[in-house]
């Protein structure tokens, strides 16, 4: 194995060392950023990073480029936008992902469930929660341990990743069920050596019994949204999900921001598209359908560059397909699968088809300059 498996993520108050400096996470409440925030966060990363701005998969915001002598004026100018934590071990509890397309009643969940996590157990840096609690879900292929969904007559539903059906819940005690289920699955075994993930636990064959018992299922997720207008307001893409401050700070003052976890961001209350450079707003633009992460050398484990041959590989991925261009076999930037990920090695990129990095691939070394004559790419 080339590479290092963490076991969490970063934090603003515990950033991770990367090739360009430190990654620091903020991790907006239910997701949501008021415009002075957003930007504040972008003065934050023009004055203490490099101004490179990331969106996560779990819908969190990192600022690039920040180092050790300026990360402690970084955490302060956060702090002042009520954006920093108490400590280390609130931060990495406060996982929740909120569909951006919440309405009141899932902010209210929302809250109640960020106060109940004082009462959950210690679990591990990775594992998280997940609101989707629209009219019908949403991000079906976005990653979390612990789901609240909606069951097709409306009513909602406390899923475990990995189980095709849900307990059912109200909005009055989904909170408490939720942690009543991460209290299962510690008892279950489901964290070991301090790592663990629900869906791993639930392909053992354990199920939460009592209220918890998986019984119905969600509604049918809907597809994964494209950039336009939405209900909520103007919903814009990123390539890679990364932007420069600038861009931040433009969108900022248009309106209140909602960060997604599909990397892109929804402007409230607009009814146009921004007309901002480096933005994609339109939903045929290839790169959405293009993951990469930093690759090298902005990520220490990185094995070669990926970025440049994603943006390449983009124009000839077939209408409809997905592609994964990983800097090692971890696969950060999209842990689900794909139709064609690509997996650099010393020798080269290995081709896995309908899978994930870590997938057994096809096609072993292939150099980068010999991708654009492979069928899956002409």
């Amino acid at each position: 194995m080339s590479y290092k498996v963490q076991g969490w993520c970063p934090g603003a108050l515990r950033p991770m060392v990367s090739g360009d400096g430190l990654v620091v996470r903020v991790r907006p409440e239910s997701g949501r950023l008021a415009q002075a925030q957003a930007a504040g966060i972008a003065r934050a990363a023009q004055a203490h990073g490099n101004g490179l701005i990331d969106l996560s998969g779990r819908a969190n915001v990192q600022l690039r480029g920040v180092t050790p002598a300026t990360h402690p004026a970084m955490i302060a100018d956060l702090t002042a936008l009520r954006l920093i934590d108490a400590d280390i071990a609130t931060e990495t509890r406060r996982n929740i992902i909120v569909t951006p397309f919440a309405d009141a009643a899932t902010y209210a969940l929302a809250e109640s469930l960020q106060r109940a996590l004082a009462r959950a157990p210690e679990l591990p840096g990775k594992f998280g929660f997940l609101l989707d609690c629209g009219a019908a879900p949403v991000m079906a292929d976005t990653q979390a341990d612990i789901r609240i969904e909606r069951a097709p007559d409306g009513r909602l539903l406390l899923r475990c990743a990995g189980c095709d059906l849900g307990a059912p819940v109200t909005e009055e005690n989904a909170a408490q069920a939720a942690i009543a289920l991460a209290q299962w699955f510690v008892r279950a075994g489901g964290v070991v050596d301090g790592r663990g993930r629900m869906a791993r636990l639930i392909a053992t064959g354990a199920r939460p019994d009592g209220e918890l018992t998986p019984q119905r299922a969600p509604a049918t997720s809907l597809p994964r949204p494209e950039p336009g207008i939405t209900p909520q307001g103007a919903l814009v893409g990123f390539e890679f999900g990364q932007m420069q401050a600038d861009t931040l700070a433009a969108l900022a003052a248009l309106g209140p921001i909602r960060v997604t976890p599909w990397r892109m961001l929804l402007i409230e209350g607009l009814s146009r598209m921004p007309d901002l450079p480096g933005l994609i707003t339109k939903g045929n633009d290839p790169c959405l359908r293009v993951f990469a992460c930093t690759g090298a050398p902005g990520c220490l484990q990185a094995l070669r560059p990926t970025r440049d041959l994603a943006r390449a590989l983009a124009p000839r991925l077939a209408p409809g397909r997905t592609l994964h261009v990983s800097g090692c076999a971890k696969g950060c930037a999209w842990p689900a699968s794909a139709d064609l990920t690509l997996v650099a090695t010393p020798e080269g990129f290995d081709l896995v088809h309908a899978g994930c990095a870590s997938d057994a691939p096809a096609h072993r070394h292939i150099l980068p300059t010999a991708l654009t004559d492979r069928p899956e790419f002409s």
